[in-house]
C-alpha cells in the first residue's frame, strides 16, 4: 500500500515548535507550523541553552548560526546569604557534547533565527495569526480545523499533530489532558536590560533570604535580572512599574526607562501532563511539563522532547519504521522531565529560600561539602542534577560491556576520519539514522552483527579504532579513530563490543556479536523495519 504523504502539523511557534519544525524539515518531512500570535514572541522567557540543545540544533544544521547569538558560558556561580561566592558549577567535562555546557541567549533572537531557517527550507508552511480550534483523528491521520486572522475556519488533513503551544496548550485542552503538580504563588520580577556593564560569562544566583536574586549577563551589554518580590510589591501576570525595577536594580547598576527591553511579574508551575500522547496528538515542551526556572531547564527539556520525537516521526513518515516506534517517546522522556521538574522545585527552595535559618544551614552544608574532593566535584560538575537515562523505550540491556553507556547520551568527541584525517565532530560522521559503532571488533563480528540487525539505509556502520592508531577504511563502513583521548574515555569499557546509538544520540544497546540477534528482535518489536521507498499519492 502507498504510504501517506500528509504533513505534520506543529501548533506553536515558540523555540520548541520552531526547533521541531527545523528538525523535521531537515529530515525531508513536510511541516505546517501554526501560531496564534501575529509574530514570534518578544517576551522575557528562556535565556539559557545547554550543550545538549546546541547538539540538537547541530542535527538541524543550525549550531553555527546559533553560536552567533549566544554567550558561550561557564555555568552558574552560587552566592551565600551575605552575597559571598560559594561555588561555581561548570558542569561535567568541558565540550563533552561538543559545545560549552551553558550558553546565555535572548529568546526573541533565537526565535527569529529559527524562523528564518524555516523560510529557507522546502516543504515548510508557516502560518501566523492562525489557531487550532478543533482536531479529530481519522483513519490515516488527523483532521485539524484552523481559524485564520480573518475568522474563517479551514480544514487541514495531517499525519500527526504536535502540541508545542506552551503552558496554556490548546492541543492539551482539546484532548482533555490534565496536568498534575503544584502551582506556586511566589512572585518574581524579571527584567531584560541593555547598556549593562556585567561581562561575566556565567549566571549568578544570589541566595540572600532578604532578596533572592538571579543575574544573567548576555551579549552586547544585555543582562537579565530576576528578583523575588515581597508581599505587596507586585502580582503575577502584571507589568512592574519602572520605579520598582529601578529600586531593585540599583545595587548593581544605574538604569533608565529606555534601557528596559522587556519586563514582567510572573509566578511558576511545577506540573507534568498526565499523558503526552492522545491518538495522533503529542505534547512537547511546556505543553507537557512546566518547571520553576532555577535550573534553567524549561526550554532545554522541550528541546530534548523535540530531539527524541523528531527522528521517530521521520522514520515512521518515510516508511522506515512502524508507528509503534512512536510509543517509545513518553517512556523515554517522561521520567527525566518529571525528575527535572522536582529538581527545579528543590533547587528553588534551597538556593532561593527566604528563610534565614535555612539559608544559614544551606551555606554551612555547601562549605562542608567543599572541604572534600568528592564534594567539590559534586557541586562543580553539577552531579546533583538529574541525569537523563532511558530506562524504558527503545533500549536493550544485554549485560555486555559498559552498562553505564546503555540508555545514556553518548558524548560527542572529535574523531579522525580518513582519508584526510581532519578532526570532525562525531555527529557529523554518524549520519541522521541509527548508528552501529563497532569498538575494535573484527570482520567476523561485523558480519554476524550486520546479519542480525534490520537492513536499513538509515543504519550507519562505524568502525571505531581506540588508542593512538589510524582508522582502517572499509568499503561498507565508516571508519573513525580517536583524536584526543575522549573517544577512548567514552568507549574503553565497550572494547570488543558494539554500541547502537539512536539519532537523538542516546545509546540503545551495548552488546557482543553473540547478542546481536536479541538486539535485532527488540528493534523489530519497536517497529524499526527495513527501508523501503515512499510512494507518492494523489
Amino acid at each position: 500500500m502507498p504510504l501517506p504523504v500528509l504533513p505534520v502539523l506543529i501548533v506553536g511557534a515558540g523555540p520548541v515548535g520552531l526547533t521541531m519544525a527545523n528538525l523535521l524539515a531537515a529530515r525531508d518531512v513536510p511541516v505546517v507550523l501554526v501560531e496564534r500570535n501575529a509574530t514570534t514572541s518578544d517576551e522575557a522567557k528562556a535565556i539559557s541553552l545547554d550543550d545538549e540543545s546546541l547538539r540538537t540544533l547541530q542535527a538541524a544544521g543550525l549550531a553555527e548560526a546559533v553560536l552567533g547569538i549566544v554567550v558561550p558560558g561557564t555555568g552558574t556561580r552560587y552566592y551565600d546569604r551575605k552575597g559571598r561566592p560559594l561555588f561555581h558549577a561548570r558542569g561535567p567535562e568541558p565540550y563533552r557534547l561538543g559545545y560549552t555546557f551553558k550558553n546565555q541567549f535572548a529568546q526573541p533572537e533565537l526565535e527569529r533565527l529559527l524562523l528564518q531557517s524555516l523560510k529557507e527550507r522546502d516543504g515548510v508552511d508557516v502560518r501566523f495569526a492562525t489557531e487550532l480550534v478543533a482536531v479529530a483523528d481519522t483513519a490515516d491521520g488527523a483532521l485539524a480545523h484552523l481559524r485564520g486572522a480573518d475568522g474563517d475556519v479551514t480544514d487541514l488533513r495531517v499525519s500527526w499533530v504536535l502540541g508545542c503551544d506552551g503552558g496554556r496548550s490548546t492541543v492539551r485542552e482539546l484532548r482533555r489532558i490534565d496536568m498534575t503538580g503544584t502551582s506556586h504563588r511566589d512572585v518574581w520580577l524579571v527584567a531584560d536590560t541593555v547598556g549593562d556593564d556585567h561581562d561575566e560569562r556565567y549566571g549568578m544566583h544570589l541566595g540572600r533570604p532578604d532578596r533572592p536574586t538571579v543575574i544573567v549577563p548576555g551579549r552586547d551589554g544585555r543582562c537579565r535580572y530576576e528578583f523575588r518580590l515581597r508581599p505587596g510589591e507586585g502580582a503575577g501576570g502584571t507589568r512592574p512599574d519602572f520605579a520598582t525595577i529601578q529600586r531593585l536594580v540599583a545595587p548593581y547598576r544605574d538604569i533608565t526607562p529606555d534601557q528596559v527591553e522587556r519586563c514582567t511579574n510572573y509566578t511558576f508551575n511545577a506540573v507534568v501532563a498526565d499523558r503526552w500522547r492522545d491518538g495522533r496528538c503529542f505534547l512537547l515542551g511546556d505543553a507537557a511539563h512546566m518547571m520553576p526556572p532555577f535550573a534553567g531547564q524549561g526550554l532545554n527539556s522541550g528541546v530534548r522532547d523535540a530531539a527524541n520525537l523528531a527522528w521517530k516521526l521521520a522514520e515512521v513518515w518515510h516508511g522506515r519504521a512502524a508507528a509503534s516506534l512512536l510509543d517509545t517517546y513518553e517512556p523515554e522522556r517522561r521520567p527525566h522531565a518529571t525528575a527535572m521538574v522536582a529538581f527545579s522545585e528543590r533547587l528553588g527552595r534551597v538556593v532561593m529560600t527566604v528563610d534565614p535559618m535555612r539559608g544559614r544551614l544551606r551555606d554551612a552544608a555547601v562549605r562542608t561539602l567543599l572541604l572534600t574532593p568528592w564534594g567539590r566535584r559534586y557541586l562543580a560538575e553539577m552531579r546533583f542534577r538529574p541525569r537523563a537515562v532511558h530506562a524504558a523505550g527503545l533500549v536493550v540491556r544485554t549485560g555486555s560491556g559498559d552498562e553505564r553507556l546503555t540508555g545514556a547520551q553518548f558524548p560527542q568527541p572529535r574523531v579522525l576520519v580518513p582519508p584526510s584525517l581532519h578532526p570532525r565532530l562525531l555527529d557529523d560522521v554518524l549520519g541522521t539514522g541509527l548508528a552501529l559503532l563497532g569498538v575494535d571488533v573484527g570482520a567476523a563480528d561485523w558480519e554476524r552483527a550486520a546479519a542480525a540487525l534490520p537492513a536499513s539505509a538509515h543504519l550507519t556502520h562505524v568502525d571505531v579504532r581506540l588508542g593512538e592508531r589510524l582508522p582502517r577504511p572499509h568499503a561498507s563502513r565508516q571508519a573513525v579513530a580517536d583524536a584526543d583521548g575522549r573517544l577512548e574515555a567514552a568507549l574503553a569499557g565497550a572494547r570488543g563490543r558494539f554500541v547502537l546509538v539512536k539519532p537523538d544520540r542516546y545509546v540503545a544497546a551495548v552488546f557482543a556479536a553473540a547478542d546481536a540477534a536479541r538486539v535485532g528482535t527488540v528493534l523489530g518489536r519497536h517497529g524499526v523495519a527495513p527501508s523501503r521507498p515512499r510512494e507518492e499519492t494523489a
